[in-house]
């Protein structure tokens, strides 16, 4: 394998595996702050990344998706996925309303994830390391994290963006909306394979990029 693409997996590698872990991690945790015990009686309120792995999304599809990117010169379109955390909704002190949280939660990591990283980057600059590699992994932490984020507030059902507009919507229009589950993931890798995705995505990613940069005057 090139060298450039084993270099490119591991400036990934950390910051995929956090961005996965703490997002489902998130999910369990706030489940469980408004009455639902399952993720935590499954293991799965955890930072251990092991717990949260899914050996296709979260390793075999990001490494392919960047080894071919970087045999073709192409710019990567990072995609991939974990082990959903359990969650029982009916257990919610108020499902409907409570779900919006829940599954903010995940979305929410990362983008506390993206800051975290942008902070680690501009404490380099600052005290001068100026280490190439952790600047590397630093600025794809940033991206991954708000790709991540921004990926799952898709108003698409079983994604993020689809539970809370779920749960913003009234009953009715709620119960026709979540009839559309069984198909979206159909039309999430079908708007992928289209290359229409990243025109959905980028906007929150431009958002949250020049956000940061004045934040931290980069």
């Amino acid at each position: 394998m090139d060298s450039s693409i084993i270099q490119t997996i591991a400036v990934y590698a950390l910051p995929v595996l956090f961005a996965i872990t703490l997002h489902e991690a998130a999910h369990g945790y706030v489940a469980r702050m408004y009455g639902d015990n399952t993720a935590m009686y499954a293991g799965r309120i955890t930072l251990n990344p092991l717990k949260h792995i899914d050996p296709v999304g979260t390793i075999l599809v990001p490494i392919a998706i960047l080894v071919s990117s970087s045999l073709m010169g192409l710019g990567a379109f990072l995609f991939g996925w974990a082990k959903p955390v359990p969650v029982n909704f009916n257990n919610l002190n108020n499902p409907k309303k409570d779900i919006r949280y829940v599954a903010f939660a995940g979305p929410g990591a990362n983008f506390v994830m993206a800051l975290m990283w942008a902070l680690a980057l501009k404490l380099q600059f600052i005290t001068g390391l100026n280490e190439p590699f952790f600047e590397e992994m630093a600025k794809a932490g940033i991206v991954v994290n708000l790709v991540l984020a921004a990926l799952n507030l898709l108003p698409i059902l079983p994604l993020d963006g689809g539970r809370i507009l779920f749960s913003l919507l009234p009953s009715s229009a709620a119960y026709s909306f979540s009839r559309t589950e069984p198909y979206g993931m159909i039309v999430l890798i079908a708007l992928l394979m289209l290359g229409i995705l990243p025109m959905f995505i980028q906007p929150i990613v431009t958002a949250g990029l020049s956000a940061l940069t004045l934040l931290f005057n980069f």
